[in-house]
């Protein structure tokens, strides 16, 4: 086993004390979203290895088969395939999906062909892989998610007045829902430039209006409406109106696989995913946003809210999402002893207490809150005891999605 040093994304929509606090830092006054906890060349960790800091990737280099284990090596190549993060949402993420693993190796082949820098701005694919991910709320969590019912949309627009209420309207009442979601999602994604903002206005204003509101679905008017108060004339902030609109409790799980289009709205969490960079936004940020390959990417289904509901195994929960590339298991405090399988490669965090991590092979480790390990898979078995909330993520295995 192997302490990690991780390093720490500051981007806008962060939190400046959620990270800090579990990593027992001062605060910098600035925004702190995601700690990163991998092998991701975006901002790999280093390890610590005989007292020095040496790159993650490095030393899977060294030895594939030892750290990441014979079987991960022979279906993922020398590469580890999953990236787990911790997130810090003070403010709303952008509204995006991610390409399945075809799309996602053939846009990396053309921008590369194109001679596209892959730290470009303007760069939709900076790896050939997928990026399915799965979140689990530390804290009350508020997303958005996949689409609803277009029926419920059309239900809460009934009352609102304005043009794009009305061609909203006429694009929902399309008896397929597939076809009418495509058609409202492109409407609004792709309104001109020249009167888009007083469009989007004239419909938040409308939702204002107390005889505008549902009971049964006032959580996706207040989302858009807070939405458009923090990017006005952005028409992604009505597309809220359309998606499921879900608070997650702590030890509730999402799973977002491609195409599904999401916005996390506020709150801490952690996110394993696979190990990959791919975001194509719609809208709601500054950064590039690709309307076109969104829209080619986007699972248009109507679907119920991707819950992942764990299962008990060896003192630990798992989260399976049915995915390869990654699961995630956690301990509770008060669990006891728990074991985490071996030959495979395991990356534990402390979240809160004390936890001593006792591999089959090599010496044991104490780590405290804001701590973590690498355990590569010629470790074997990994017992942990202490009184500890732990979170480790590895590869994946059966799905066990459905409501909790």
């Amino acid at each position: 086993m192997r302490r990690l040093i991780n390093q720490v994304r500051p981007y806008a929509w962060g939190s400046q004390t959620a990270i800090p606090r579990l990593l027992g830092t001062p605060p910098d006054g600035r925004p702190q979203a995601e700690l990163w906890l991998g092998a991701h060349p975006g901002a790999p960790s280093r390890l610590l290895v005989d007292g020095e800091e040496v790159p993650f990737d490095g030393v899977i280099a060294q030895d594939p088969k030892e750290t990441l284990g014979e079987q991960v090596v022979l279906r993922f190549g020398e590469r580890l395939p999953f990236l787990l993060k911790v997130l810090a949402a003070e403010a709303p993420l952008s509204l995006q999906a991610h390409p399945d693993s075809s799309r996602a190796c053939a846009g990396f082949l053309a921008e590369e062909a194109a001679g596209i820098p892959v730290d470009a701005p303007h760069r939709n694919y900076r790896d050939p892989h997928h990026k399915p991910e799965l979140v689990l709320a530390l804290e009350p969590f508020e997303a958005l998610c996949g689409f609803r019912d277009p029926a419920e949309t059309f239900a809460d627009l009934a009352p609102c007045e304005g043009r794009l209420a009305r061609l909203l309207r006429g694009d929902l009442e399309t008896a397929d829902p597939n076809v009418a979601l495509r058609a409202a999602m492109t409407r609004l994604l792709t309104l001109p430039a020249d009167g888009r903002a007083e469009l989007v206005g004239e419909l938040v204003e409308s939702l204002r209006d107390p005889a505008c509101a549902r009971p049964g679905s006032a959580m996706n008017a207040r989302a858009t409406i807070e939405l458009a108060e923090r990017y006005p004339g952005d028409p992604g902030a009505v597309a809220a109106l359309l998606l499921n609109w879900v608070e997650l409790q702590p030890g509730q799980a999402l799973f977002l696989p491609a195409g599904n289009v999401h916005a996390y709205l506020r709150g801490t969490a952690v996110e394993v995913m696979a190990s990959s960079d791919n975001v194509l936004r719609a809208g709601l940020t500054s950064k590039h946003v690709d309307i076109q390959e969104l829209l080619d990417v986007v699972d248009f289904s109507v679907l119920p809210i991707p819950y992942v509901r764990p299962v008990r195994s060896q003192g630990r929960l798992d989260y399976l999402p049915g995915v390869e590339e990654f699961a995630l298991s956690v301990v509770e405090p008060g669990t006891g002893v728990a074991r985490l399988p071996g030959e495979v490669p395991r990356i534990v965090l402390v979240l809160e207490g004390r936890a001593e991590l006792r591999p089959e092979r090599g010496g044991a480790l104490v780590l405290g809150r804001g701590d973590s390990v690498f355990v590569p898979a010629a470790d074997g078995e990994v017992e942990i005891g202490g009184d500890a909330h732990v979170v480790a993520a590895t590869i994946g295995g059966r799905a066990t999605a459905g409501p909790r």
